[in-house]
């Protein structure tokens, strides 16, 4: 059973939410308060989180900014439908995902089970054969969740880290959006859906290093993204 971390003031919806699910399978801890919501994941072990940006005290971009400074833990952004700035800032600072409120808790439990099966696939692959991905001056670790780039450590959060192997993988080659989030976030593409292109501009500035100055991965207009091979 996944336990999941609960962060949101408004009481009644997370009982609604907590409810549904508990049904789906998963047991749920809520907390009301973003201080209350970093001491829970501080003390106890869960398998996600899912944060509403819009609180009172320390807002969910503080509660996500404080558990990155201790924990990978995967997380879940609960963000005000059609505010694009927190989707952006959210997942530059290390959400996994996130869902616009009002959602249904339907949807909500399906972007989990998302992020969590591909967690899942990640613990599966530690302790399997060394697996070492090279592409130029990009260099990988699959089991390990580990890059190096021109030498040097290259820290991801785990959905930058799940996209750029998948372009390292298939350098050279365009990969669309469609496959990106099928493959990498574990969901279907939706519409008007910018969570790769955050991602990327992420990556990018990562890759940006020193006087070199290249456009390691490229936008193919109208499909996706590639990653240049040297």
């Amino acid at each position: 059973m996944k336990r999941v971390l609960l962060v949101d003031d408004d009481v009644e919806l997370s009982g609604m939410l907590t409810e549904y699910l508990e049904r789906e399978g998963m047991a749920v801890v809520a907390r009301h308060d973003g201080l209350a919501g970093v001491e829970a994941c501080r003390a106890e072990s869960f398998d996600i989180a899912v944060l509403d940006v819009m609180m009172p005290g320390i807002d969910g971009m503080e509660v996500l900014r404080r558990i990155r400074a201790f924990s990978r833990l995967p997380v879940l952004m609960l963000t005000a439908r059609g505010d694009e700035v927190d989707c952006v800032v959210g997942l530059e600072l290390g959400a996994d995902d996130y869902v616009a409120k009002p959602c249904t808790p339907r949807e909500l439990a399906a972007r989990l089970r998302a992020i969590l099966r591909r967690t899942a696939r990640e613990d599966q692959a530690e302790g399997h054969a060394v697996d070492v991905l090279t592409v130029g001056a990009l260099t990988m670790w699959p089991q390990e969740r580990r890059a190096q780039w021109q030498g040097a450590p290259l820290e991801l959060t785990s959905t930058e880290y799940s996209l750029l192997e998948l372009l390292a993988r298939n350098a050279g080659r365009p990969v669309s959006k469609a496959d990106l989030s099928e493959q990498a976030l574990g969901r279907p593409l939706a519409r008007y859906d910018r969570s790769i292109d955050v991602h990327m501009s992420s990556i990018r500035h990562k890759l940006a290093a020193g006087d070199d100055t290249r456009a390691w991965i490229q936008t193919i207009r109208g499909l996706g993204y590639q990653f240049v091979r040297i």
